[in-house]
């Protein structure tokens, strides 16, 4: 790192609370590697770092004008009303230093609204705060915002993805600070070269696509927040083109990462599996495991990094040990996982698809939902009711297929799948075997039964679902005959739990 402007006299000015008026009694200063934001009433003003690392250059005040511009903008697309302006720092006339349009420009601050910083989703999930409602909210906020970000077709693919295998090696060995293991290093690289080369067609396809995109780039937990009530996406990497046009998996991979160095894989697999019900973006499912490793790698060598310039000498340990999760985590996805086909099926209401989101999380399985994927045929939101023409014998066809083609393909991607679906006919039970045996996976089914009454009630009482289902569907259903079901019949007219602890049984989960 090279350090260029002494920006002490600016730091000084924008510390005294005085710099912002007679209402601003303290200065708040948060303190990055690359950047000083000063919380001052309700505003927060972000002044860059006069440094010059490899991957980027704020040395000059020109560079870092420019730096505020281009954050400005990209964070408006995520992030309209918390950006409000770039500010200049002038010479005044007594040659001291303050806001205004006259005199010499000696630095330049992003201006953003203030928020509570205890609505960052990093303190929401230390204070367990964090919910699915919420967690769907964001997957919906990201999917939007990756579907209008510009495409950047002469970025990303496979050979992008090769320099961050090869310097994460780098970065990693070099690293002396954080007590790595040699082998765990060799290891990560030589299993990520093996992934890159069995996935990395595919990088080249989802590229052509489109799929890579002008992103968010460093999409943690701490770069979100609750503002106005509505999870908001915001700091995003504005300093590097490169860095931040990628996959719109790889964004996505950086977030769901922290949630399972969190703890909190629950969340990770909930995201996922909404992310993947509003954009189809399931092809990509075969490079996850490696877009996920090498997010981690990434976090534990910028980790170890910042060991030994640490403020606080007392807290290395903790951040070597942190470094060290991030790299034990970075082997853990590139590592082969067992998988396994479970389908759920029943009439309608007997809660098949609350007891398949609350089984994925164990399996870290895909949900494909036949709800879901039939409103993704007509290009809807899965909240809206399509009309009687949508459940044609032709479309629901069109259905089970598609659903089979995404099972077998999270399959060979190494994910186990759930499928939830009423699966009245035995050719559509038979059909989720063979999908099983031709993966050569394991295969479970599940067959919810519950009293015509609760599973009316239950349908009367929905709202918001995807499922159009209603007590007409149901009463349809319940004259047709099922055949011989030979799946594990639970009773699911009680409460969920019970009903999950009797699934987790049948399977064999703990």
């Amino acid at each position: 790192m090279a350090m260029a402007d002494d920006q002490r006299e600016i730091i000084d000015f924008l510390s005294r609370p005085s710099s912002y008026g007679a209402a601003v009694e303290r200065v708040e200063i948060i303190e990055t590697h690359v950047s000083l934001v000063f919380l001052a009433g309700d505003r927060g003003y972000k002044l860059k770092r006069a440094i010059k690392f490899p991957y980027l250059d704020f040395s000059s005040a020109e560079q870092r004008r420019i730096a505020c511009e281009a954050e400005l903008a990209l964070n408006r697309r995520t992030a309209p009303t918390l950006y409000l302006e770039v500010r200049a720092l002038t010479r005044t006339a007594n040659g001291g230093v303050g806001f205004g349009t006259e005199g010499r420009v000696v630095d330049w601050v992003v201006v953003m609204r203030r928020f509570d910083q205890a609505a960052l989703f990093d303190e929401l999930a230390k204070t367990n705060r964090l919910n699915a409602p919420l967690m769907n909210e964001l997957a919906d906020h990201i999917a939007a915002f990756h579907q209008a970000a510009e495409s950047r077709p002469d970025h990303g693919g496979a050979a992008a993805l090769a320099a961050v295998v090869e310097t994460n090696h780098l970065c990693l060995t070099a690293a002396p600070h954080a007590g790595f293991v040699t082998e765990d290093i060799v290891e990560i690289r030589e299993r990520s070269l093996e992934r890159l080369a069995a996935v990395g067609t595919l990088l080249d396809r989802r590229r052509a696509a489109g799929k890579v995109r002008r992103c968010h780039g460093d999409l943690h937990l701490r770069n979100v927040c609750l503002f106005e009530g509505r999870p908001t996406l915001f700091d995003c990497l504005e300093f590097s083109d490169e860095l931040a046009s990628v996959d719109v998996l790889y964004d996505l991979a950086f977030l769901l990462m922290d949630l399972e160095h969190r703890g909190l894989a629950d969340f990770s697999n909930l995201m996922l599996n909404h992310y993947l019900d509003l954009t189809g973006e399931d092809d990509g499912l075969a490079a996850m495991p490696l877009l996920l490793s090498s997010r981690a790698a990434i976090r534990a060598h910028v980790t170890a990094a910042a060991i030994e310039p640490a403020a606080r000498p007392k807290l290395k340990p903790e951040m070597a040990a942190e470094a060290r999760s991030y790299l034990e985590l970075a082997a853990q996805f590139l590592r082969p996982r067992s998988c396994r086909l479970v389908a759920i099926g029943g009439l309608s209401g007997t809660g098949k698809s609350t007891l398949a989101a609350a089984l994925a999380p164990s399996l870290g399985a895909r949900v494909l939902r036949s709800d879901v994927i039939r409103k993704r045929l007509f290009e809807v939101a899965p909240e809206t009711r399509l009309p009687a023409s949508a459940y044609t014998a032709q479309v629901s066809c069109r259905v089970y297929q598609t659903r089979r083609r995404k099972a077998a393909n999270a399959l060979a991607a190494g994910y186990s799948v759930i499928v939830d679906a009423v699966s009245l006919k035995p050719s559509e039970r038979q059909s989720f075997v063979t999908v099983a045996e031709a993966a050569g996976v394991p295969f479970a089914g599940i067959w919810l039964e519950a009293p015509p009454a609760t599973m009316d009630r239950r349908l009367r009482a929905r709202r918001d679902d995807a499922s159009d289902a209603s007590p007409e569907v149901l009463a349809q259903q319940l004259r047709q005959d099922t055949g011989t079901v030979e799946w594990v019949r639970i009773a699911a007219g009680g409460d969920p739990e019970s009903c999950l602890s009797a699934a987790r049984r049948s399977l064999g989960l703990s």
